[in-house]
């Protein structure tokens, strides 16, 4: 039977992924920038963030880089994911940017960072939040977007509701989802991370305190315990994670807080429950090879196994799939796969370093 403590371990563990992005917190003592307080009058963090403001009400951060928006031949906009926030890493390097004249648009998706929460939260909303912000910022009709393993579920969001605003797609070791009807029952019924999924959904949904409680006990593992599990992450992933910064939102401290455990909850629940579109249904948005979507996955991924993301990109041709042949989940990480994924997204050159092993070779 999987223990609670293990469900712990895993939502922790999608967390950590993508604060191995993220950049160092800012110095609250030293920093002259604005700050934002929370309801009961306590100083959260610093408001530095340019921040737009929906439809709805709410409030999305975001920040630029890249070369200047009026200039930029691509525009794209990464989608971060659980944990993370505008501030992950993309390691693109400036002078292919200036060269190929790149704008990048990170945001903080509902919750995260300096943006409001949404109580709505859904796969539509995640994409419509998308398009507005692309829309406020006036970068075009077209854009091109970039998923990182748990914000792509935001990047299927796209495909299915706002393909006419794409001009191409990638997600980066893309979370899946146990409930796409598409999965045959033989592929997925004894993947125990499909077990650790349905409990967590299940404690979420009908024990939200008992879970709030529990993952800010003291006796539960560490971050810096889980780190080391080679259960959890390959070589690579584990030699990177030795020169990242913490997981500050992750912390038990940090998750006590209702507000912060709300949001991953929430984001939890969107990603991994009920979805209302099968993406292996989806047709392709570029039937005249104007563009591509591309999916880019770790042979040796401990999290999203890479079985199941071929299944996923062999149901779907036109989808151009690429396999790090000893990476594990932190491939966005990786030194050149960013380089490789914006040549591959903007130019359509193929790197054969990344073209998938054989079935057959183990």
């Amino acid at each position: 039977m999987v223990s609670c403590a293990a469900i712990v371990l895993l939502i922790g563990l999608l967390g950590m992924v993508y604060q191995a992005t993220q950049l160092p917190p800012p110095n609250l003592k030293d920093s002259s920038l604005p700050l934002l307080h929370g309801d009961d009058g306590g100083v959260d963090f610093p408001l530095g963030s340019t921040r737009i403001r929906l439809n709805d009400g709410r409030y999305l951060a975001y920040r630029e880089w890249g070369v200047p928006k009026a200039k930029a031949k691509y525009k794209i906009i990464i989608v971060h994911g659980f944990g993370s926030s505008k501030d992950m890493n993309f390691l693109a390097p400036q002078e292919l940017v200036d060269e190929l004249g790149v704008y990048f648009l990170h945001y903080d998706r509902a919750g995260y960072g300096e943006s409001d929460p949404n109580p709505k939260r859904s796969l539509k909303s995640e994409a419509l939040d998308i398009e507005e912000l692309a829309d406020q910022l006036q970068i075009g009709s077209k854009f091109y977007v970039i998923g990182v393993s748990m914000g792509s579920y935001a990047t299927w969001s796209c495909l299915n509701y706002i393909p006419n605003r794409l001009a191409g797609l990638a997600m980066i070791a893309p979370v899946i989802n146990y409930k796409w009807p598409s999965f045959p029952k033989s592929l997925i019924r004894e993947d125990y991370r499909r077990r650790l999924i349905q409990l967590s959904l299940c404690l979420a949904k009908c024990c939200p305190r008992l879970l709030h409680w529990w993952v800010s006990q003291k006796w539960l593992p560490s971050n810096s315990v889980i780190e080391k599990n080679p259960a959890f992450f390959n070589n690579r992933d584990i030699d990177i994670l030795k020169t990242i910064p913490g997981f500050p939102m992750l912390t038990k401290a940090k998750l006590k807080e209702q507000v912060v455990f709300d949001t991953l909850k929430g984001d939890w629940m969107v990603a991994f429950g009920k979805w209302e579109f099968d993406p292996m249904n989806l047709t392709n948005p570029f039937p005249q090879n104007t563009s591509s979507v591309h999916i880019w996955q770790g042979y040796e991924d401990k999290v999203v196994p890479s079985k199941i993301q071929r299944f996923v990109s062999g149901k779907m041709p036109w989808i151009k799939y690429h396999e790090v042949s000893d990476g594990g989940h932190l491939i966005v990480h990786y030194s050149g796969l960013c380089e490789a994924i914006l040549k591959a997204l903007l130019l359509g050159e193929e790197n054969l370093s990344y073209r998938p092993r054989p079935e057959n070779v183990s």
